[in-house]
């Protein structure tokens, strides 16, 4: 009698310890689910199974077996409504342990993910040979590591399912998995290794995959500060720990102990964009937890070095700090310990409503960490203990050159509205005139004429509308914290000079410390207005004093995508970084691009190494900021060794980008993108915003109404609840697209830009071109690639079947539909391949993998959509449940889902 979960990785050449750890792991959750529901259930889940796999083979020929997709969803049908739940369950566990082994695969051979093998990032010992062998000297080499500040801004976006209880649980079975390799000879312990995987994969099937509530922003702080807890700050060090021997090696020094290119930033608590749920209190709560654990972090750390450093012997400099004692190190480690003590207790005492009554003096900023411990480290070097010093102690100055005191830089984000609102009521109050009325001229002259002001602007005792005090608080709990605990201040929707001197000024009156100013352009036009903006800037005399010589500017792929197609929308973000690199540049201004990247093609996702080397020249000059988003923070930063390695790749490709930047474009490349896009752009508003059918489209296919009830993050779907398509979030937007498998954000209109262009010889051999010759062009149809081998019109075909009845809704599906199965053409011609990832065989092989097991959940959400919306939404909770799980194990299986 069979008690397992039957594994889809016959007639494939996946690597057979990836391929016996999915089999394990199939195995155990096949006897979890007997042992829970009975033999029959699992013999149920093998025929779904199977059906689902036999319905991909006969695709092309289904007259062999009798057998077809329809049969599969003739059985699901015909299941209980009792089993829809732990069907779905299953499926989705099954999904989640899948990720699991591949992930673990990846860190153990140190792969990531990329779609050329030619692409492949190469280690740094390589990167720093090759560039050697250019003609870079390796003094500069170091030289541009040491002043290189790369910023990981890792955020809360609603595209994290996996809770974190579960998601504990699945660490722990990674664990395991490590720990079984070690096992050859050892049966005795190899068992109790598969028993131990057994009790973790029971107690995730028996725990609810549902959050039954949203997380608050604090939630979702405390989620990203455990990520730096039990994932990064051991990688972290380990990472520098490898990159000063590749210095080393090349008779280079270590890096500087205060030097740290990789650093990270935070949105958690900070990013109030259309999000009610983000106030100034929760800010000032978020800032003040970070401090408590980074302090509880370092204690852990002082702890084990008070342990290790026990040496009698000290430099002359160390033993006029802490006297004439036996132990020097451990007596200045004790006083640390004290401190860090006494600031953990009162940061407590703090997020408890109390006053804390210490005379202890607390640790306030990293510098009052790092000097004693760098004296430290100085002594072990004068008295010839190297091996020493370089060991624990210099993994705690590396983190707190990193971290700091803080673990990561708040960002505050805020849309360019809210402040504005604050200047129309303030202009009212003071001077009776309607701000709203003036134009951009008159706005500047009045911001500039108040920023030169020696007196305040802001009456003390004004606070305006509840809207506006709240944009007030949040500025003065900007004024009351330390510099380095905050990151930039980002406006979203940025579109005029004016967005950026407005919180120029209310930073000023608030007084404190002043943030770079970030402004984010992201839709089309913005984009396009993005380099005049910057310039009008940096003109205004007091402006650039202010800002010191640095500018920041985020770029938005998740709107622009939505706003335009993605096509248009990723020219635009090129050309809008060649025009701000041109403008700073002239203006002698340092410039750091902040990129608005998420996880899918249509917010910019897709492999780091060749997004970065794709850029245009001189936008990475040694300094980048990029945001990693939801899920993607757990794929890439989840697991020590994945960290490492992404961290790795990060580095060594904003090192490559600022000693070897790719070429510019040719005049004809630009005239040829140009074209395609103006195409691509045209049609894709003719669908989404000029067809009447598309928005009545889009709800009755995708599941965009139940995600709004599927309690993913604290920040709600809709910018506004009423309104179109244009209110939706971008990330609910692809979200929902994606269940369905069309993936129409990534490709609408480039379909057509490429029928047109490939129709002429010259279009044709200027793509052809452009794919070779251009990492711009290359990068962007490789991930084009990627979202179509995870398409299927198919099933879109059978979301149409259930869920769309109106017959003119259909016909704009089945165009659609055929629109995606003419652009899979026209990408296997450009590419010379028989079919889509030829090249990539692994990736292709993964995906072929996880279909059997998501085309059920595919079947079964259409029907739960159909029975909610057939009973008005009010369909019971235990198939709201299973609808929600589905969702969750959609996005589980193909991964790169928002």
């Amino acid at each position: 009698m069979r008690h397992t979960l039957p594994v889809a990785t016959e007639g494939n050449d996946l690597n057979e310890s990836l391929r016996e750890n999915v089999r394990i792991l199939g195995d155990i959750l096949g006897r979890t689910i007997t042992s829970d529901l009975g033999e029959p259930f699992l013999e149920r889940i093998e025929r779904i199974r199977a059906l689902a796999k036999q319905g991909r083979n006969d695709s092309s020929d289904s007259s062999d077996s009798g057998e077809s997709p329809k049969a599969l969803i003739d059985y699901l049908g015909s299941l209980p409504d009792e089993d829809l739940l732990p069907v779905t369950r299953a499926f989705n566990q099954f999904l989640n342990f899948a990720n699991i082994a591949e992930q673990h695969h990846r860190a153990s051979v140190r792969r990531v993910e990329d779609y050329r093998p030619n692409l492949q990032p190469e280690d740094l010992g390589r990167l720093f040979e090759r560039v050697i062998d250019d003609g870079v000297d390796a003094g500069t080499l170091r030289e541009t590591l040491t002043s290189m500040r790369v910023e990981l801004v890792l955020t809360a976006h609603p595209t994290e399912v996996v809770r974190r209880t579960l998601i504990q649980k699945y660490d722990m079975i990674d664990d395991c998995l490590a720990e079984l390799e070690a096992t050859r000879g050892y049966p005795e312990r190899r068992e109790r290794l598969l028993e131990r995987l057994a009790e973790l994969i029971s107690q995730a099937w028996h725990t609810d995959e549902i959050r039954r509530v949203r997380p608050t922003p604090v939630d979702e702080a405390r989620w990203g500060f455990a990520v730096i807890e039990n994932s990064l700050w051991q990688a972290l060090p380990e990472f520098y720990r490898d990159l000063d021997q590749r210095l080393l090696a090349i008779g280079e020094q270590r890096l500087p102990l205060d030097a740290s290119p990789l650093r990270f930033a935070s949105w958690m608590g900070g990013d109030r964009d259309g999000n009610p749920n983000v106030t100034a209190k929760v800010t000032e709560e978020v800032l003040l937890l970070a401090r408590w654990m980074a302090a509880d972090l370092y204690l852990r750390d002082l702890e084990a070095l008070r342990v290790e450093l026990s040496m009698w012997q000290a430099s002359d400099e160390l033993k006029a700090e802490v006297g004439d004692v036996d132990e020097p190190y451990r007596a200045l480690i004790k006083q640390l310990i004290k401190r860090l003590q006494a600031t953990r207790e009162a940061l407590r005492a703090r997020l408890d409503g109390e006053r804390s009554n210490t005379e202890v003096a607390l640790i306030e900023t990293g510098e009052q960490l790092l000097v004693p411990l760098k004296l430290c480290y100085r002594s072990l070097l004068e008295c010839g203990m190297q091996s020493i010093a370089n060991g624990a102690l210099l993994d705690t100055l590396r983190r707190i050159a990193c971290f700091g005191v803080t673990l990561t830089k708040l960002d505050i984000r805020q849309e360019s509205e809210r402040h504005t609102q604050v200047m129309v009521e303030l202009v009212e109050e003071l001077f009776g005139e309607d701000y709203s009325t003036w134009d951009e001229a008159r706005r500047q002259q009045f911001l500039v004429r108040e920023l030169e002001s020696k007196r305040p602007l802001l009456p003390r005792d004004w606070h305006g509308s509840d809207q506006v005090r709240e944009v007030l608080d949040t500025f003065r709990v900007i004024a009351a914290s330390r510099a380095e605990a905050l990151g930039s201040y980002v406006i979203s929707m940025a579109g005029q000079a004016s967005d950026v001197l407005t919180v120029a000024l209310l930073m000023k009156e608030a007084g404190g410390p002043r943030l770079p100013i970030s402004p984010l352009f992201e839709t089309l036009d913005d984009l396009d207005r993005s380099g005049p903006v910057i310039e009008r800037l940096l003109d205004i005399p007091v402006y650039r004093r202010l800002i010191g010589d640095r500018q920041e500017v985020m770029i938005g792929y998740s709107d622009s995508a939505k706003d335009a197609g993605q096509l248009a929308a990723a020219w635009a973000q090129y050309r809008a970084q060649e025009a701000l690199v041109r403008i700073c540049q002239r203006q002698g201004v340092a410039l750091t691009l902040f990129h608005g990247r998420g996880g899918t093609v249509g917010r910019g996702g897709g492999p780091v190494h060749a997004a970065i080397l794709s850029q245009p020249p001189g936008s990475v000059s040694g300094s980048l900021r990029v945001t990693e988003q939801g899920e993607m923070i757990r794929f890439k930063f989840g697991q020590p060794d994945i960290a490492s390695r992404n961290m790795e790749i990060y580095v060594g490709a904003v090192l490559e980008a600022t000693l070897a930047p790719p070429p510019a474009p040719r005049p004809e490349w630009r005239e040829e993108m140009d074209r395609l896009a103006e195409i691509a752009h045209r049609v894709y508003v003719g669908v989404v915003r000029e067809n009447a059918d598309f928005v009545p489209y889009f709800r009755a296919l995708t599941p965009e109404g139940a995600l709004g009830r599927l309690p993913l993050g604290s920040r709600p779907a809709k910018r506004r609840q009423e309104g179109g398509v244009e209110t939706l979030r971008a990330i609910p937007w692809i979200f929902a697209w994606t269940q369905t498998r069309l993936m129409l954000p990534a490709w609408l209109g480039s379909d057509e830009a490429f029928a047109m262009r490939l129709a002429d010889p010259e279009g044709r051999r200027r793509i052809e071109e452009m794919r070779r010759d251009w990492p711009f062009f290359g990068t962007y149809l490789d991930l084009l690639e990627m979202l179509l081998a995870k398409s299927d019109a198919s099933l879109t075909a059978y979301y149409e079947q259930r869920l769309v009845d109106a017959p003119e809704l259909r016909v704009l599906g089945a165009t659609l539909r055929e629109r995606l199965g003419r652009l899979i053409d026209q990408l296997l011609e450009i590419s010379g391949q028989r079919v889509l990832l030829e090249h990539s065989p692994l990736i292709r092989q993964a995906i072929a993998v996880r279909n059997p097991y998501i085309d059920p959940l595919h079947g079964l959400q259409a029907e739960l959509l159909r029975r909610s919306r057939d009973a008005e939404q009010s369909i019971s909770p235990v198939l709201e449940r299973a609808l929600m799980v589905t969702m969750a194990g959609i996005a589980a299986g193909l991964r790169n889902t928002g």
